[in-house]
């Protein structure tokens, strides 16, 4: 039994701020951020916008995407950095606003990849028979821990969420493979002082070595040539770094979708938000061979390779 992909849904809040806008109060431009990593603007959580808020609202769109019942589904996961509450959690919210009755909640902390680590849980879930329908969300609110000071990190991210719900799949393929590296854990932190901290020289060079060892490891496990794949769908942490990526993969440019230029980095939700655009563009067709791919804090890093039955 492996695992498909049967709905996606995404929100983003409507306030847009955009690099015009971030230099009317920091020491930057349009040219300069948008030279630098591809980003043009991003969505910023109002006041009372609530990581768990923007969550359900994804949930419901995933839900009805995939033209099922709350009820019917048995456990919600969710990645997240910037939850409500320490407990409840942010899962146990959404349960609450979706009507999921029957589910398990929890939340997952792997930072930008948190959405990849909580499908792979899924996943095994699904593989072993404990569940038949998961709901996997991933839900950030980056706009409340970053310093609005501090130009080399704040700029980079924006707020949202994006949600799949997985099921049951008789053929088809899902394999998922996982790394940490907490020898480098200080590359990127975000502490009780509540602001990001990160080494972005760091991060960009780690990203750009491991992410392709990471796909090429899930390409060769599973037997398929990168030629074979529709997309490789990769957390949007910074434009230029995944065009290197693409390089070092020898692989078009065009096959790496990307939504940074409007929604900037939003962390764990970013993979699944993209994943929703391309959904709801019918870009994606039965047999579509994606890989996903995520890397982050912790430092982690992981791939998947699944193939779109929707």
């Amino acid at each position: 039994m492996n695992t498909k992909i049967i709905g996606t849904g995404s929100a983003v809040p409507s306030r847009v701020l955009d690099n015009a806008e971030l230099s009317t109060f920091l020491d930057t431009s349009d040219e300069w951020i948008r030279t630098r990593t591809g980003i043009r603007s991003r969505h910023i959580a109002q006041e009372g916008q609530t990581a768990s808020a923007l969550a359900a609202q994804a949930a419901k769109k995933a839900i009805a995407d995939a033209g099922i019942a709350a009820e019917q589904i048995e456990a919600i996961i969710v990645a997240t950095s910037t939850p409500d509450y320490i407990f409840p959690s942010t899962a146990n919210l959404v349960q609450q606003e979706i009507g999921a009755e029957r589910a398990a909640c929890f939340d997952l902390s792997a930072a930008c990849t948190g959405f990849l680590y909580a499908m792979s849980v899924a996943d095994a879930y699904i593989k072993v028979g404990m569940y038949k329908k998961v709901l996997v969300i991933g839900a950030e609110v980056m706009s409340q821990v970053v310093d609005w000071k501090d130009r080399s990190v704040c700029v980079l991210f924006g707020d949202g969420a994006g949600a799949v719900v997985l099921g049951e799949d008789s053929s088809g393929k899902s394999i998922f493979r996982l790394h940490s590296d907490s020898g480098s854990a200080q590359a990127l932190t975000l502490g009780k002082e509540n602001a990001v901290h990160m080494n972005g020289r760091e991060i960009f060079s780690f990203a750009v070595r491991k992410v392709p060892e990471s796909v090429k490891e899930v390409l060769e496990e599973s037997e398929t040539a990168k030629e074979q794949v529709k997309y490789f769908i990769l957390h949007q942490a910074n434009a230029r770094m995944i065009e290197s990526i693409a390089k070092r993969l020898d692989v078009p440019v065009e096959k790496f979708p990307m939504n940074l230029e409007t929604h900037g980095n939003t962390s764990a939700a970013s993979i699944p938000v993209l994943l929703d655009e391309l959904n709801r563009q019918n870009r994606l067709i039965p047999g579509d061979v994606l890989i996903l791919s995520g890397f982050g804090g912790g430092l982690s890093w992981g791939s998947a390779l699944l193939e779109w039955h929707k």
